[in-house]
């Protein structure tokens, strides 16, 4: 029987053009750059405006002073010296100036030459070449798997499932080195255990003792650990040989040449007259513009009839004209988050002391802006802010607050670099416990649970003083 039914519910629906803006918010200056530049071959009624090079400008050099030059008095020397020899005094005798520089491969990209070897879907390659790029520089993948998850979403503009990732997480670690895709120093281990001949003395052992015992490990606690593993101090001693010849991190080797990757800003803080002012490092609202005379000229050949033609010019001119006001959207939208940033933040921005850095969250911004958290969250992400006291990054800004003995909310940023000053100075021999970390902090006057010192403790990439104590 067919029956008619009516509902109200309640729907919240993004349009593309909606996560198209969202992922430019995201982009750095670098990444915009090659996204205009992008749009610029694949729409052709956008035009920018041309920037004059270095050797363009050097090119215009008139030959009046070149010659000028060639004949100045340092060609009138008859005798010329041996500059080769000259510049050789400056270097060691086992330095070879001459070799050229090897231009030599990167981890992740040697990883992607793997991965183009193995037979996988089109879906797997993409989602495993996305995740090679979000690896470590110790080849660990170091982020939540949840924050992943939404990062992928936005970049495929698709839903991606979490099996997926995991399968392709599963996937780079396959590959070499071994132990490379690991998200814990702990699953580096057994990585490389796994792969080893478990014929071998201790190897089973010694993944059973990473894999159920590991907390007892890093505790030292090795009595119990005889007990519970039913082996003699020869077989421990094994074992620990063993585990102590691995790799914490797949990737720890220093190329000869180190790529040195220059970092360029999104923001400019410069402090005139005691007043900090906010500008873009970069402004490309001004440098796309509309071929409009392109348009005109089409829109006059193009027959009414033609429908597939109309269609397709106006359909790139409404692209065109999105992007331009997407650049402009996103660079006000930036400036305004920027300045109340720096606002909130006027004491750390001004002394350059993180002692002065006041708790913040994405929420005090959002309200103050009357912006959405996400769009928040996508221009404070993957930004860096060139400021009077160095180049910073601006998620570093964002933390959650704590109460000191006299009632004041300070940042738990600040709670952190004092703990890293205690431990840069203790005895490596007898590091400090936290317990007496809590007592540290308590005569500085930040009353603080242990199990807190120990959560600022990991998020500083500190190990245990057990630890510590090993590796002194």
């Amino acid at each position: 029987m067919l029956a008619q039914l009516q509902s109200q519910r309640q729907q919240i629906k993004i349009l593309p053009q909606q996560i198209a803006l969202l992922n430019l918010f995201f982009l750095n200056s670098l990444e915009l750059q090659q996204r205009i530049k992008n749009e610029l071959e694949e729409n052709p009624f956008l035009d920018a405006v041309e920037e004059k090079t270095d050797e363009e400008n050097d090119s215009k050099l008139s030959k009046d002073i070149i010659q000028d030059f060639e004949s100045s008095e340092e060609n009138m020397y008859d005798d010329h010296p041996d500059y080769k020899s000259d510049y050789q005094n400056y270097f060691d005798s086992e330095t070879d100036i001459n070799s050229p520089i090897v231009n030599i491969a990167t981890f992740k990209e040697d990883a992607k030459q793997q991965l183009h070897l193995l037979d996988i879907s089109k879906i797997d390659m993409e989602i495993a070449e996305y995740l090679i790029d979000m690896l470590s520089s110790q080849g660990l993948m170091d982020k939540p798997l949840d924050e992943i998850e939404d990062g992928m979403c936005f970049h495929f503009q698709k839903i991606v499932e979490t099996k997926n990732i995991l399968r392709g997480l599963n996937i780079i670690q396959s590959l070499d080195p071994i132990g490379i895709g690991a998200c814990s120093i702990k699953e580096c281990l057994l990585l490389q255990l796994s792969n080893m001949n478990t014929k071998r003395p201790g190897v089973v052992c010694a993944i059973t003792l990473l894999k159920d015992h590991y907390n007892e490990l890093i505790c030292r606690q090795f009595d119990k650990l005889h007990c519970i593993l039913k082996i003699d101090d020869k077989e421990m001693k094994l074992v620990l040989e063993l585990i102590g010849s691995l790799k914490f991190y797949p990737v720890n080797e220093i190329s000869q040449y180190d790529q040195k990757q220059t970092i360029i800003p999104d923001f400019i803080i410069t402090d005139t007259e005691d007043k900090m002012q906010v500008n873009l490092f970069s402004s490309k609202t001004g440098q796309v513009f509309v071929n409009q005379s392109l348009y005109n000229q089409l829109a006059n050949n193009i027959s009414i009839k033609d429908k597939t033609a109309c269609q397709y010019v106006k359909s790139k001119l409404s692209s065109a004209q999105w992007f331009i006001e997407s650049i402009k959207s996103r660079e006000d939208t930036m400036l305004r988050i920027m300045q109340c940033i720096v606002t909130l933040q006027h004491e750390y921005f001004f002394y350059g002391d993180i002692k002065y850095l006041k708790p913040m969250v994405l929420r005090n911004v959002s309200e103050k802006t009357g912006l959405d958290i996400s769009t928040v969250s996508r221009i404070t992400s993957n930004k860096y802010a060139e400021t009077p006291f160095g180049l910073i990054y601006l998620k570093k800004l964002f933390s959650e607050g704590i109460s000191d003995k006299n009632g004041e909310v300070i940042s738990n940023k600040v709670i952190q670099s004092v703990i890293s000053d205690a431990i840069d100075s203790e005895n490596k021999k007898n590091p400090y416990k936290d317990r007496e970390l809590v007592n540290l902090l308590s005569a500085k006057g930040y009353n603080i649970a242990r199990r807190t010192v120990s959560k600022y403790r990991e998020q500083i990439n500190v190990p245990i003083a057990q630890i510590r104590a090993v590796w002194a």
